[in-house]
C-alpha cells in the first residue's frame, strides 16, 4: 500500500483523513512557524499558510521514518480585515478577536504541500521499477466565513472552553464554535484544516488516485 503521512498534530486533520477512508501515518514537525515566518518575511495570509505547510513537509520528509511515502503538511491561516491571524493563544487575543469577528466575515486559508519521498529512476538500479516521481507540489485552499452575531457572554464562555485558543482565527467549524458560523462559501474542509479534494488534486501530481489510499475499513486510516 502507498503509504501517506500527515506531518501534522492536529486531531481535527487526522479525524478528516480517517472519516474520509484515506489510510495515513501521522509525524509531528518540530518547525519554528515564527522563525520561518521571520526569516521569509511573509506577511500575506495566503502565502503564510503555503509556506508553513510547506516547511513541515519538509521537515518531516527529512527524516528516516519518511522514507518510501507521501507526505503532506499543512496549515491555516485566516484573513481578516487585511490581517493574517494565525493562533491566538491567549483569552485577551482571542476575545479582541471575537469581538471584531461578531456578525462579520472573513477568509479561511489552508496551505497544502506534498512531498513524494519514493524512489525514483535515477535511484533505481537497472531493471528495478520506479513509482516515485519526485515531485513536490502546493496549494492553497480557502473558504470565506460568515459569522452570527456572538453577546460577549457567548464569546467569555467559548473561550473558557479552551478551544479556540489553538486554531487558526480563534474558531473551529467541526466542534463547538460551528454554533457561531451561519455559513461558509468554499470548501468547507478547508475550514476544518485540509481540504480532501485539493489533496487529491496533490496526489494526482505525484501519479497516485486517492483511491489508492482508501481502506477497507475507515476505522483503520490513522491507526498507526
Amino acid at each position: 500500500m502507498t503509504r501517506l503521512i500527515l506531518a501534522s498534530q492536529s486531531p481535527a486533520r487526522t479525524k478528516l483523513l480517517t472519516e474520509a477512508g484515506i489510510h495515513h501515518e501521522v509525524l509531528v514537525s518540530d518547525v519554528d512557524e515564527d522563525a520561518v515566518q521571520a526569516r521569509y518575511g511573509v506577511t500575506d495570509a495566503h502565502d503564510t499558510a503555503l509556506l508553513l505547510a510547506r516547511a513541515k513537509a519538509e521537515a518531516v520528509a527529512s527524516l528516516p521514518d519518511a522514507e518510501g511515502a507521501l507526505v503532506i503538511g499543512c496549515d491555516s491561516v485566516f484573513e481578516f480585515d487585511g490581517e493574517s491571524h494565525g493562533k491566538p493563544y491567549t483569552v485577551d487575543i482571542a476575545k479582541e478577536r471575537m469581538l471584531r469577528m461578531s456578525g462579520s466575515k472573513g477568509v479561511l486559508h489552508t496551505g497544502h504541500w506534498l512531498v513524494d519521498c519514493r524512489e525514483t529512476a535515477a535511484d533505481m538500479n537497472d531493471g528495478e521499477t520506479a513509482v516515485g516521481t519526485g515531485a513536490t507540489v502546493g496549494a492553497v485552499s480557502s473558504a470565506e466565513v460568515h459569522f452570527a452575531e456572538m453577546s460577549e457572554k457567548d464569546i467569555d464562555a467559548y473561550i473558557a472552553t479552551g478551544e479556540p485558543l489553538h486554531c487558526a482565527g480563534s474558531f473551529t467549524i467541526d466542534g463547538l464554535g460551528g454554533a457561531f458560523i451561519r455559513k461558509v462559501d468554499g470548501d468547507p474542509h478547508a475550514v476544518v484544516g485540509l481540504s480532501i479534494s485539493t489533496l487529491r488534486d496533490l496526489l494526482g501530481q505525484a501519479n497516485v488516485g486517492i483511491t489508492e489510499l482508501w481502506t477497507h475499513n475507515g476505522s483503520e486510516a490513522g491507526s498507526e
